[in-house]
């Protein structure tokens, strides 16, 4: 079935979603490893392009030999030196594979609200127009955790989706993780990880090796000291299969195998991106079966699937014309929302033949350090500055736990761009091994916080 939806292009032309939908889905996953999601998103822009070319100049247009941005990339010693290099990029003109792979590592970077600015699409899916937005006449706002895990004990598998350079889409996972395990839940999917780490059970955290460089983000790394820390058996899933279809079809095979296979009546939750937790075809491609679906098959079991990728912040400060501002309008969320019906008591979903429950996130605000980040009040503001610099700019200031090397996932980090500045890192009570890192990896400075209870 054929659909007038857009992803909007924030400075390229509009795609029609039946064809490009699924391309910021697939490029947002594994943006530094896998080539091929690189190579189709291009593809694409060449189509937009096509729009604007004469006819004439098509062929050589055609013919050009695309960018491998990923090989260019691989060799750079670390988040802020790929940083550095997609500026010089981005900085020549519009190349909207290397302003995604920015956002990305600008997320990886602690700059969360230049993250959210980069990402070259709106790619929130617009809501179905035949399913009207919720009123609070009707609908009441409900905390996402509380909500979410209640509904949860009544199935085994739960799957959660993110935007891969919005951290604030792992905020409620990470909340989730000890209300899920209470209700039997043993099994975690994670999208990023890699197959290649097999003393990451053991060690407790993730390192620079443990899987896509998405682990390099702080509430990521979080999302897997935490859960292992707990008790979760982590499960890395993803498959590098060079089409979208083969993909998905991988990922599921990966998951039934490791889980379901060996434990009919585990308890799985799935933190995966976009549409891979679709319940139905449609957003990958009429013709691609998610994730969703084909592990449902194959478990023999509907997951509950949560999506929060549609109704978040794309403009901290900026008013939002589409449906997210008129949602925060109308129940102004101040952590992760949902909507409960006053008469049936069920939870909305903006599209219920995909997903069973639709999650509001607060606006992200005009700090450079979002208020989220003290994650429901548990982790603490601690001011750094760039002194451990001694004048390196850009310069990386990154708080690790006292007992965990520097090649561990940091537990928050932010990069100074500008010297004599100042930002907040949000802290876990604890002790910590403060650092300042240059774009060839070098330490420049560092030295030891006690961040007390409250």
């Amino acid at each position: 079935m054929r659909t007038n939806l857009t992803i909007r292009a924030r400075k390229s032309c509009p795609v029609p979603i039946r064809t490009a939908r699924w391309l910021p889905f697939t490029l947002g996953h594994s943006c530094m490893s896998t080539r091929s999601a690189a190579l189709l998103l291009l593809g694409i822009l060449m189509l937009c392009q096509a729009a604007r070319v004469p006819a004439q100049s098509r062929a050589s247009s055609a013919t050009t030999r695309p960018r491998d941005l990923l090989a260019e990339l691989k060799p750079l010693p670390n988040d802020l030196a790929r940083y550095q290099y997609l500026l010089t990029i981005t900085s020549t003109g519009e190349n909207t594979t290397a302003r995604q792979l920015l956002a990305s590592v600008e997320d990886q970077l602690g700059l969360y609200d230049g993250a959210i600015t980069a990402f070259p699409f709106d790619n929130r899916i617009v809501p179905p127009p035949k399913i009207p937005l919720p009123t609070p006449v009707d609908w009441r706002a409900e905390n996402a955790v509380a909500a979410i895990a209640a509904q949860a004990n009544r199935h085994r598998i739960v799957m959660i989706n993110e935007a891969h350079h919005d951290a604030h889409t792992r905020e409620l996972t990470l909340l989730l993780l000890p209300k899920l395990y209470a209700e039997g839940f043993r099994y975690l999917a994670i999208e990023a990880l890699g197959s290649t780490d097999p003393g990451l059970m053991k060690r407790g955290y993730a390192i620079n090796g443990s899987g896509s460089e998405y682990l390099h983000e702080p509430v990521y790394g979080e999302i897997v000291r935490q859960a292992i820390r707990i008790g979760y058996i982590l499960v890395p899933y993803d498959s590098d299969a060079p089409t979208a279809s083969g993909r998905e079809a991988g990922q599921a095979r990966n998951i039934y195998r490791q889980v379901f296979a060996k434990d009919p009546r585990a308890k799985l939750l799935v933190h995966a991106g976009y549409a891979h937790i679709d319940k139905a075809p449609g957003n990958l491609g009429d013709n691609v079966q998610p994730m969703a679906v084909q592990l449902a098959r194959l478990a023999g079991v509907e997951p509950l699937s949560i999506n929060q990728t549609q109704f978040r912040d794309i403009a901290p400060g900026k008013p939002d014309p589409g449906a997210y501002g008129v949602l925060v309008e109308r129940f102004h969320p101040l952590q992760p929302t949902v909507l409960r019906n006053r008469q049936s008591g069920a939870l909305w979903s903006s599209d219920p033949a995909r997903h069973d429950i639709s999650v509001i996130l607060p606006s992200a605000g005009t700090d450079s350090r979002p208020h989220w980040l003290s994650l429901d009040g548990k982790r603490q503001p601690r001011l750094v500055n760039t002194d451990l610099c001694h004048a390196h700019i850009p310069c990386i200031v990154e708080a690790h736990y006292a007992d965990e090397p520097d090649t561990a996932t940091a537990a928050d980090r932010y990069t100074f761009l500008h010297d004599d500045e100042q930002n907040m890192l949000y802290l876990y009570p604890g002790r910590y091994r403060v650092r300042a890192v240059d774009a060839k990896g070098q330490t420049l400075g560092s030295r030891t916080l006690l961040v007390d209870e409250h």
